[in-house]
């Protein structure tokens, strides 16, 4: 699990920087209150690691609107992830053979890009994680599709591809020593071209099509307060929403603050729904001003706001006052003093009224330790 954890800890920033670039477009989306188009996404995301035990040294993961839908490792390992999509592949056993084979040629390729990086960076052993994803997004209605591939390394953003001059952009000044080796492989480029304009978006339109009763549909969330301790911020939590196109956000007096708040990412839950969480630091704000304070959850394609008041008596917290957890400690403390009186007044007692017995007599110290009734 420890190395699972790592993994986990040193991906996640690989796609923030295209997730940046489509948060402005999708609270726009989000705050339209009439009919919208959909924006949807296939991504497959291609991990190779070092030095991590008990995990395929390749793992590729194809995800629809934000929901893993197959992956497959270098193990030869095929799982279909969502029940719609069973049927579906089931019937395609191209595709399924294509992700089996995605696994087993990408896996040496990968393998060299991570050593290649190794030796780029004086790097001699030790975890070191490689991931790519690539897909594109479709609009529904206009049907605008744009594609795209981004690498990074050890949770670092790494390098972009640019489709229209199939050369890669480095992202960071570590990336550039990087760069020229990417650019001299010109099938990579035209491979990528090929896919995401030719064949992913018909992909993608098939899964659509297939998965639309799971993928067009909208589950509102739960909300809630929760609160460590009286000191710390306030965070709200929404969960159980789908799909993920969703927004939340404290307002103040109606106006949505960014001064003193923390916005949380969107995260899967393991049913795949959605959660996220924004925190909201109190510590300039006086009991009184609460109740001018609110948090609004709003899910795209559904009018109506999900309003939490700042109240009291909605956050819910594990913290416990101190005067209370020195009487559960006092009474603790008591109930064992009794507890040890009365066991040393038996086995005194116990002691007056039971002759010695032999220690090395065991049957019969069992035989006066459980008489027979």
């Amino acid at each position: 699990m420890n190395n699972r954890k790592h993994l986990i800890q040193l991906c996640p920033s690989l796609t923030r920087l295209h997730q940046i670039k489509m948060r402005t477009l999708l609270l726009l989306l989000l705050f339209c209150h009439v009919s919208s188009p959909v924006l949807h996404s296939m991504k497959h995301f291609t991990t190779a690691s070092t030095g991590i035990l008990n995990l395929p040294e390749v793992v590729v993961t194809l995800e629809v609107d934000e929901l893993l839908v197959v992956s497959c490792d270098s193990n030869k390992r095929v799982e279909i992830k969502q029940d719609w999509a069973k049927k579906f592949l089931i019937d395609r056993p191209e595709w399924l053979e294509w992700y089996r084979q995605q696994c087993l040629h990408l896996s040496p390729i990968f393998k060299a890009f991570t050593y290649i990086l190794m030796s780029l960076y004086n790097q001699s052993g030790g975890v070191h994680v490689l991931q790519m994803v690539d897909g594109l997004e479709w609009d529904d209605e206009t049907e605008e599709v744009k594609g795209f591939a981004h690498y990074g390394y050890d949770g670092e953003d790494l390098l972009e591809w640019d489709l229209n001059t199939s050369t890669w952009i480095a992202l960071r000044p570590e990336a550039i020593i990087a760069k020229p080796i990417w650019d001299a492989n010109k099938d990579l480029g035209d491979l990528y071209k090929t896919y995401v304009t030719q064949i992913y978006p018909e992909w993608l339109k098939t899964y659509v099509e297939n998965g639309m009763g799971v993928l067009l549909r909208t589950d509102l969330p739960s909300v809630s307060l929760l609160q460590k301790t009286p000191s710390s911020p306030v965070s709200c939590l929404a969960t159980g929403f789908y799909p993920h196109r969703a927004s939340l956000v404290w307002r103040k007096d109606g106006e949505e603050l960014h001064e003193e708040v923390d916005h949380g990412e969107i995260l899967p839950n393991h049913d795949g729904t959605f959660q996220m969480s924004v925190d909201l630091n109190l510590s300039s704000v006086t009991p009184e001003d609460w109740t001018r304070y609110d948090c609004v959850f709003q899910l795209s394609g559904v009018k109506e706001e999900i309003i939490t008041k700042l109240e009291k008596v909605r956050i819910r917290t594990n913290w416990v006052k101190p005067s209370n957890m020195t009487v559960l400690v006092t009474a603790a403390v008591v109930v064992l003093i009794l507890f040890g009186a009365a066991g040393f007044i038996i086995y005194k007692k116990k002691k007056a009224i039971s002759p010695p017995s032999s220690p090395d007599n065991s049957t019969e110290l069992s035989e006066q330790l459980n008489p027979e009734t």
